[in-house]
């Protein structure tokens, strides 16, 4: 199931998005706008949904009551489960790049690009990963498996990741970019798509 979430769906939803045209851009190549989306997708995946499923087991299981009766400190076990997804993050971002510009997806910018990326995707994994532990140490493990499929399902329609923001109502949209994925995924095209500097306001929603 975490692969499937994590890799497969995100690969999936790229090669589908590019090749057909399901979506109408504002601008630029379909290419060009479905990347940076499904990258957004795919931290919301790993960040958010992935870890707040197997952290509901592990404290359903009493994994994190045995923890907590070691020297581990929880700043530590936090820093480590962050950094775990970080690892999985980059063989998302890898194997997404590589799709992408096998479709003909050429990012723009250079170091300064490559810098924003980098922000926008710790930032945005603390984010995900924040909410996604409070998910997992609010609800019962099976309530944390029902929210967070659902929440990933509604991010990734209402989102910014299968449309553009600007295709629904004015006033929804001026709510809708303040979602987490929304903020990540416009980020990441003003940036690889669009050649702007840093995303500052994606990156004060994110925090």
């Amino acid at each position: 199931e975490q692969v499937l979430l994590t890799l497969l769906i995100p690969l999936l939803l790229t090669a589908v998005l590019v090749a057909e045209p399901f979506i109408q851009v504002d601008s630029g190549s379909r290419v060009d706008f479905v990347v940076p989306g499904v990258l957004a997708l795919a931290v919301t995946s790993a960040a958010f949904t992935g870890l707040a499923i197997a952290t509901g087991f592990e404290r359903k299981y009493g994994v994190l009551k045995r923890l907590g009766a070691t020297a581990l400190p929880r700043s530590v076990l936090l820093l480590g489960k962050t950094g775990a997804v970080l690892c999985i993050e980059l063989l998302q971002l890898v194997l997404i790049g590589a799709l992408g510009f096998a479709m003909g997806w050429r990012p723009t910018g250079g170091a300064g690009a490559a810098l924003s990326t980098v922000l926008l995707v710790v930032v945005g994994t603390a984010a995900f990963a924040g909410l996604g532990l409070l998910l997992a140490g609010t609800l019962r493990a099976e309530a944390t498996l029902a929210a967070a499929n659902l929440a990933w399902f509604l991010l990734l329609f209402f989102g910014g990741v299968l449309f553009p923001l600007s295709k629904f109502p004015a006033g929804l949209a001026e709510v809708l970019q303040f979602l987490p994925t929304a903020a990540l995924a416009e980020g990441f095209r003003g940036v690889l798509r669009d050649g702007g500097g840093l995303p500052v306001q994606s990156l004060l929603t994110l925090a």
